[in-house]
């Protein structure tokens, strides 16, 4: 693997992600603890894997410029921007939410998860949508 395959990889990383989101929301609501537990946490383990790929990437390589032009562009950069603006968040909100959790602060943990889920898939499933107008376009 070389790092030009870095942004595949972490478009991947992304996918599965999600995946493992929606069927850990999918299990808890017919209230599957412990399907919602490891599903949870593979999704977590799955984005700080992302993470480090992708800081790994950015540090060697730097960023790609966009290369598109007319219409998308700017619907390029409208997913960019609340992408970036959200992922900035999403950490925090994650640890917390696992925290809670963790510590059987269940009525805590529905509280911040109802921001977490949807905000996490949002950052998970724009992270693909841009490596593919990025890479694949």
């Amino acid at each position: 693997m070389t790092l030009s395959d870095l942004p595949a990889v972490n478009a991947a990383l992304n996918t599965l992600s999600a995946i493992f989101l929606s069927l850990g929301y999918r299990n808890i609501r017919r209230k599957k603890i412990a399907a919602h537990r490891a599903c949870m946490l593979t999704a977590f383990g799955l984005s700080t894997l992302f993470l480090i790929s992708y800081v790994v990437y950015h540090y060697h390589v730097g960023s790609k410029p966009f290369a598109g032009q007319g219409w998308i562009r700017p619907v390029y950069f409208t997913i960019l921007t609340t992408h970036v603006f959200l992922a900035a968040t999403i950490l925090p909100l994650a640890l917390i939410t696992l925290y809670r959790a963790g510590r059987e602060q269940f009525d805590r943990h529905r509280r911040i998860a109802r921001w977490t889920l949807p905000i996490w898939l949002y950052v998970s499933v724009t992270g693909v949508v841009i490596y593919l107008m990025l890479y694949q376009f």
